[in-house]
């Protein structure tokens, strides 16, 4: 863990970020250290579930988890012209013994109930915060939008080892009710049996009721604002590219940094709110540490 933390120290940022990822890394370290003392055998043990799905993989078996922390740099809300620091969460579980998962800084947190190798599918989710108005400037007069839970599925395919394309489709609920489909591809490149560069495009899909809430702007909201009324429908939402390293410290140990960029698109970078007060250009800098773990369903 040490070497992390070093690490993440020589990422260029200021002193003040230093101390957060240096914070950051450490607090993850101690978290996890009681699985670290039992990586030399089986974790814990759970039993098994009262009942199998039909047509998937039977639940019993060895499992690896993994999880972390990120720190990102990021838009402060979709569509801002200036970016803040905002800590993430890294979480996902695979079969043990499969192979190597590789990891895009947009894969959200999931669960590969379906594994052969170089196709896995299963249930995803993401949390998206809440957007206050009075947070920011460019929102006064807009109102709030509550926090939301996106919750629905990936399924990624592997052609070949150096290549993997992945699709996320989820449905909001609370802030949003529309549905949100991700799309991205990764070209992955290992430099050395420690490092390993990848890169690639991505593209994002979302209904009119996943993008109304953030960028329309009503009647009353046009009053308050001096904005004009603007009724933002669905569709193609933003397309970008991204790039991450990362470092392989041992089998249990990972470190990664990346940098994220997207074009907003459609009634997205129409929106009165990015045309006025804001930016289509999106980019995320982020850097982060993870930890796997097995663990076994009798």
């Amino acid at each position: 863990m040490k070497h992390a933390i070093e690490a993440a120290l020589r990422f260029p940022t200021s002193g003040a970020h230093r101390t957060f990822f240096a914070t950051t890394l450490a607090a993850l370290s101690a978290t996890v250290a009681v699985f670290d003392r039992a990586s030399a055998q089986t974790a814990f043990t759970l039993p098994a579930p009262p009942f199998e799905l039909p047509l998937l993989p039977p639940v019993s078996g060895n499992w690896t988890v993994m999880i972390g922390a990120e720190g990102r740099y990021r838009p402060d809300f979709v569509g801002a012209n200036h970016s803040l620091f905002s800590p993430v969460p890294i979480f996902s579980i695979r079969r043990a013994g499969s192979v190597d998962q590789f990891r895009s800084p947009r894969d959200n947190a999931s669960i590969a109930l379906i594994d052969f190798g170089d196709l896995r599918a299963g249930p995803a989710g993401k949390f998206v915060s809440s957007r206050k108005a009075s947070s920011h400037s460019e929102l006064y007069g807009l109102g709030d939008v509550k926090s939301a839970f996106e919750l629905g599925g990936f399924i990624e395919y592997f052609p070949v080892d150096w290549f993997r394309v992945r699709n996320e489709t989820r449905q909001g609920f609370g802030g949003h009710q529309g549905v949100v489909s991700d799309f991205s591809a990764d070209f992955i490149v290992p430099v050395t049996r420690a490092i390993t560069v990848s890169a690639g495009p991505r593209f994002t899909w979302e209904s009119a009721k996943a993008v109304s809430p953030y960028f329309s702007v009503d009647a009353v909201q046009a009053m308050a604002t001096g904005l004009p009324v603007f009724d933002a429908k669905g569709g193609a939402h933003s397309v970008g590219v991204g790039a991450q390293v990362k470092y392989r410290i041992n089998p249990q140990w990972e470190v990664h940094s990346y940098v994220e960029y997207d074009r907003l698109l459609g009634d997205a970078a129409k929106s009165p709110l990015v045309t006025a007060r804001g930016s289509v250009n999106q980019t995320t800098v982020g850097i982060g540490a993870s930890y796997s773990f097995d663990f076994k369903i009798r």
